[in-house]
């Protein structure tokens, strides 16, 4: 009579855990897509950012200005404030700034003043820390467009509403509102400040060419020129672009409403705006780094 058979249970099969097997899975899935990875180029030097071989004429740089973080210069940078007014913005600078500053602001020419500060606070393009002094810390783009034989398009000066003159002496610059990427930001820059000599007709994406591999970015820390009194901190995201149709000459632009969407008109009536930029061309060896 042969021997009675032994229950399943009782068997030692050697069977790999759970645990190893889901090991053994990944591993198959990493080297697969490591193999994939060693065949697809990129062609951009800039760590944050990869592009195609053949760009396209609009690209879309991933938003970078969320995930930078100034605080490191800075350990106050986290308190941020709010105010409800221009009015208590005002009173809460008062004793924070030297008072010969900040009675400047709105009347030393090419400055602002308070209320174009809060307005840049409440429409985020700005924040402002809880510190001693306050420090003014803003996201920049700076659109480097570039002409024929290489040359920059410069901003040489603005005239303001309250018709005084603003030395600017720069590329095209844009203060980027909140949760914008750099390439957004520029071209809503450059179709604001230079879409009056644009045809109206064309899409602003048809013309404006970003070059992917420009893409630079740095923080300056220094007194606001628009503020004087405030120190500031800025971020700025830097970019060459190319834009059709812009005249070869020196040249100006016009700006309907600069706080055309702002909330609160009245406020926005009360501050410091742009009316006219002016244009001209420069080599690149006389842009300032």
């Amino acid at each position: 009579m042969s021997p009675p058979l032994q229950p399943l249970t009782n068997l030692n099969l050697n069977l790999p855990s759970l645990p190893d097997l889901l090991l053994t899975a990944l591993s198959v899935c990493f080297l697969f897509t490591s193999s994939r990875s060693h065949n697809t180029p990129t062609t951009t030097n800039c760590p944050f950012l990869s592009f195609p071989l053949k760009p396209r004429r609009f690209l879309k740089i991933p938003a970078m200005s969320n995930n930078i973080s100034t605080s490191s210069s800075n350990p106050n940078r986290n308190n941020r404030r709010n105010f409800a007014s221009p009015q208590s913005l005002s009173e809460w600078l008062k004793p924070r700034l030297p008072s010969d500053s900040f009675a400047t602001w709105g009347v030393k020419p090419g400055t602002k003043n308070v209320h174009n500060l809060w307005l840049e606070l409440s429409q985020g393009e700005t924040s402002l820390d809880d510190s001693e002094p306050p420090v003014r810390t803003v996201q920049v783009v700076t659109v480097r467009v570039v002409g024929k034989d290489g040359k920059i398009l410069v901003e040489s000066h603005q005239e303001l509403s309250d018709g005084k003159v603003r030395e600017r002496g720069r590329p095209l610059s844009e203060k980027m509102k909140p949760n914008e990427d750099p390439e957004s930001a520029a071209v809503r820059g450059i179709k604001e400040e230079l879409g009056s000599v644009i045809n109206g007709e064309t899409e602003i994406c048809d013309i404006v060419t970003i070059d992917p591999n420009s893409y630079e970015m740095r923080v300056e820390e220094r007194n606001s020129g628009s503020y004087p009194g405030l120190p500031g901190c800025y971020v700025l995201h830097i970019l060459n672009a190319t834009v059709e149709g812009l005249p070869e000459g020196d040249f100006c632009t016009y700006e309907v409403d600069e706080y055309d969407d702002s909330d609160d008109k009245k406020v926005a009536h009360q501050a410091v705006s742009v009316k006219k930029h002016f244009w001209k061309w420069v080599s690149a060896d006389s842009i300032q780094p």
